[in-house]
């Protein structure tokens, strides 16, 4: 009997089981990127791009949620606040060291979001500083301008910063478009640059493609890049003329990815529609030849055109932005819409 039985066992267990497959496990959901969390303080920010303990380390792909304060360190508050509070320019946040950087690799930086990390942002006018202003370089028959100080509310519901002129009662607003005006590496050579220099490594390049949706490129020049960031603005206008856009703190949501083996020699940036290069030195006209040979590169190199055809297709299409000439070094970001371009290779 047994033996009769066991097949017809067998064969109700299969039946049962096909009228009743096992659950399927569910999908399996992609890993989250590694959120990096920092809270900068006037008392942990730098103020010079160099070798220095980093306060951080972040792996390749991992998210970094971290703040900075205003250019003048959150120093002026009100009315009647003076530049001779502020303990120095630009303080940076960082730096970060992103394991397995080296030397001939780059960063990619997205720039995830961007806030505004309080309810004002200010402009000011200091002696020797601006492009109309008279400067230790720039000589000047009129005495340096007096300093001045303006107080911009922020409207986040609005998204705009109000300008309020101090010799009248004229307002304004102005729209907010938040970008870092401070983000940059370590540079090379065991060099160690002030906060308010842009060069080769990024720094104080004040571009306003510093904002959410674009990914900058940045030389790694030291092991683990070891990256800065701060200056952050509210706004601001092209060349940033009087020497400061709305000043504000924030808070920086940045993904950091290392790119091995691909350098890049100054900064770059990209988005879904553009690649755009940067060239950063004084006179300004040798900044914009650097701009265009990197993005003549860049086309040569990722599309396929000739030098020479990417010079030319430049000289009918490209675009300029002359971010700002206030600085120890002018910068200028130039640019082309990938529209114009073959497809990458």
């Amino acid at each position: 009997m047994r033996i009769f039985l066991l097949p017809l066992l067998l064969f109700a267990a299969l039946s049962l089981a096909a009228q009743n497959p096992p659950a399927a496990e569910p999908p399996q959901s992609p890993s989250k990127p590694e959120v990096v969390r920092y809270r900068a303080t006037i008392d942990t920010v730098k103020y010079v791009y160099g070798v220095a303990p980093a306060v951080a380390h972040l792996h390749s792909g991992n998210i970094l949620d971290a703040n900075s304060l205003d250019c003048f360190g959150n120093a002026i508050r009100r009315p009647g606040d003076t530049l001779a509070l502020v303990k120095g320019d630009n303080p940076l946040t960082g730096p970060f060291f992103i394991d397995g950087a080296e030397p001939g690799d780059t960063l990619a930086v997205r720039i995830l979001d961007l806030q505004v990390d309080g309810d004002q942002g200010l402009g000011a006018l200091g002696p020797g500083f601006g492009a109309l202003n008279e400067t230790n370089y720039t000589a000047m028959l009129h005495p340096p301008f007096p300093e001045k100080i303006w107080f911009y509310p922020i409207d986040h519901a609005g998204n705009t910063a109000t300008f309020q002129a101090l010799d009248s009662n004229y307002k304004v607003k102005i729209p907010l478009h938040p970008f870092l005006g401070c983000i940059g590496v370590a540079p090379a050579n065991g060099e160690a640059r002030s906060s308010i220099v842009p060069a080769e490594f990024g720094g104080n390049m004040d571009a306003s493609e510093v904002s959410v949706g674009n990914t900058l490129y940045l030389p790694v020049n030291v092991s683990g890049g070891l990256l800065y960031f701060g200056d952050g603005h509210a706004a601001m206008g092209d060349g940033e003329v009087a020497g400061s856009a709305v000043e504000v703190p924030m808070r920086a949501r940045l993904q950091i990815e290392i790119v091995k083996g691909k350098r890049t020699g100054w900064p770059r940036f990209e988005n879904e529609k553009e690649i755009m290069a940067v060239g950063i030195y004084r006179p300004v006209d040798d900044a914009l030849r650097i701009a265009f040979t990197e993005l003549v590169a860049w086309i040569h190199a990722d599309y396929g055109l000739s030098e020479l055809d990417a010079y030319e297709l430049l000289s009918k299409v490209a675009k300029i932005h002359l971010t700002e000439m206030v600085d120890p070094n002018y910068v200028i970001v130039a640019s082309i819409e990938k529209k114009y371009l073959p497809t990458k290779k």
